[in-house]
């Protein structure tokens, strides 16, 4: 009889010490492992902390043919380090004007974007708030 009240006594114990560990447990925020997600917050602003670009080409073999052959013909000299794609790079942007700078933008755009965009512009010009449906039907007389 003894063993059983100390196997139960034991027991309670055991018991006792298991809630108070789960209850710290869940106090204390365990750090994850793996790679953090980026908070939602980042956006355009946050490129001025960009340290490294990467440009992918491989889908668009013109793309990577005229980088190569500017490379090809730029590396065609007798002394000199070897000319590399951030070089080549670093020598353009300077040259970029703002009409190409408006230029890309204009190609970024989806086509909703832009009909979101002439919208806008409708609704300005005209000092009305017509809806996407409504400007649509406006434009295409129907």
């Amino acid at each position: 009889m003894e063993n059983y009240d100390e196997l139960i006594k034991k027991e309670e114990e055991f018991q006792v010490n298991t809630t108070s560990n789960t209850n710290n447990k869940n106090e204390e925020p365990k750090s994850k492992r793996g790679r953090k997600k980026k908070s939602l917050g980042q956006g355009i602003n946050e490129i001025k902390d960009q340290n490294k670009f990467f440009i992918d080409v491989s889908k668009d073999e013109s793309q990577r043919e005229l980088i190569q052959n500017i490379l090809r013909e730029a590396n065609n000299k007798s002394y000199g380090r070897e000319i590399i794609l951030k070089d080549l790079v670093l020598i353009a942007l300077p040259k970029i004007t703002q009409k190409e700078i408006l230029r890309l933008q204009e190609t970024s755009l989806s086509e909703m974007e832009r009909v979101s965009m002439a919208l806008d512009e409708y609704n300005k010009k005209s000092e009305t708030k017509l809806s996407l449906g409504e400007f649509l039907v406006k434009k295409l007389s129907l």
